[in-house]
């Protein structure tokens, strides 16, 4: 459909505009937990693997039902998109009346399902937005809302927790979703694949156990289903565990711990974002495994720098060294993004993306959040003290990107040795 048809509700940067600020919200809503988990705790006497587990049940909720991409493959997007951005934010308002830890426990539940709606789907439209050159960069900017929603729900969520208590934090978080709903609802979706060499309608639709077993044998979408679970199973334990680390180690209050954390976040995701996303297009011109490799040494490099945080008691400098380890973080988002939009046709991107959700949170922070907080209470009477504990959890961290980024920079190494690079398929 073109603009024409649709006036400004299918203009690119509209659309754009549009998904980027839900995701945005998505993430302020994600990160509310982590400002005021200390809070939670203290309230209803609650252990670090049951804080944990608040914090897994949503990614386990999210991971059972990223299958839904499926749909987008076959469906109007917008409208499972406009539906769960429904849905979440319901459930963040429902949090904020929970009247025990399993009431919060089902109200994190139904935030995976509605999130598991969007972040299966939006990427494919983006796709459908902008030429192949200029996806890793619009990606980018795209997932820019990871960091600048995680910080803002780390600094919101701690201040207003601090001065008002952690139910109003959900109150607030979960209102602005509703008017993005209708927002989303009343976008006109581009048409599928319209800026592909490919043709949208190229090939029958594939049975469900069919996309699965192609998507298994595509190399480029297991090296970066890998690298992204490794990857995530880090982010999602330090996004959980970072604030308490600060209120537990280093005695800063919530609305402290969360502005500071939120505030290095912000910067290193930003700069880390933009950055991989230029560098991404640029490396990937230059070989087909550019995306692959310029990942694999973000996440090498970022191992050090993890263990490192944990090792220094003057402020000032922990927060230079979770700076440069957040940045190289981030530095992936755009180009791993970009790399499983262009290793599968066009009418399967929907699937690419749900199996890889499915996968990488599976393996990724539906583990690391509640495995920190069971390492953490296991090492407590060893080490003598619940921030000791903490600490060593949070270092453990380290392995999973540096296992990540060998495994990302071999299989750049062997994507550039194919000559259709990532959409290497050997049938």
């Amino acid at each position: 459909m073109n603009a024409a048809s649709g006036g400004v509700r299918s203009w690119p940067v509209y659309i754009m505009i549009v998904l980027t600020t839900i995701n945005f919200l998505n993430y302020i809503d994600q990160r509310l937990l982590s400002a005021v988990l200390e809070s939670i705790k203290a309230e209803w006497t609650l252990s670090d693997a049951q804080g944990g587990l608040l914090g897994s049940v949503f990614v386990i909720v999210y991971t059972l039902c990223a299958p839904v991409g499926f749909l987008g493959d076959r469906m109007k997007r917008k409208n499972l998109i406009a539906g769960g951005v429904l849905l979440w934010s319901l459930a963040t308002v429902a949090a904020a009346f929970a009247r025990n830890y399993q009431d919060l426990l089902i109200a994190r539940a139904l935030l995976g399902v509605g999130e598991a709606c969007y972040a299966t789907i939006a990427p494919s439209i983006i796709a459908d937005l902008y030429s192949k050159d200029l996806r890793s960069r619009k990606l980018a900017y795209f997932y820019l809302a990871t960091p600048v929603g995680s910080a803002l729900g780390y600094i919101l969520g701690g201040y207003i927790g601090e001065f008002y208590g952690w139910r109003a934090v959900f109150l607030v978080g979960g209102l602005p979703g509703l008017l993005f709903a209708l927002l989303a609802f009343l976008m006109v979706e581009p048409e599928r694949g319209r800026n592909d060499d490919q043709a949208p309608t190229s090939g029958p639709a594939l049975s469900l156990m069919a996309t699965l077993r192609r998507l298994i044998r595509t190399p480029a979408w297991r090296i970066n289903t890998i690298g992204l679970a490794l990857l995530t199973f880090t982010i999602g334990g330090l996004a959980l565990w970072m604030p308490s680390y600060l209120e537990r180690v280093h005695g800063m209050s919530s609305g402290q711990a969360g502005t500071i954390f939120g505030g290095v976040t912000v910067i290193a995701g930003i700069c880390g974002t933009l950055l991989g996303g230029r560098l991404g297009d640029r490396m990937q011109a230059r070989s087909p495994g550019g995306f692959f490799r310029l990942s694999g040494i973000g996440l090498l490099a970022s191992s050090p720098f993890i263990v490192l945080m944990t090792q220094i008691g003057w402020l000032p400098g922990i927060f230079i060294v979770v700076f440069l380890a957040e940045m190289l973080l981030f530095l992936n988002t755009g180009p791993l993004n970009a790399a499983l939009i262009g290793c599968v046709p066009v009418q399967m991107r929907g699937a690419a993306f749900a199996v890889n959700v499915l996968c990488i949170h599976a393996f990724g922070d539906a583990l690391s959040n509640v495995l920190l907080g069971v390492l953490s209470d296991a090492a407590t009477p060893i080490l003598g003290s619940p921030a000791a504990g903490l600490s060593l959890a949070l270092a453990a961290t380290a392995i999973p990107v540096a296992v990540g980024g060998v495994v990302l920079l071999r299989g750049a190494r062997w994507i550039a040795r194919q000559p259709d690079g990532l959409m290497h398929y050997p049938g």
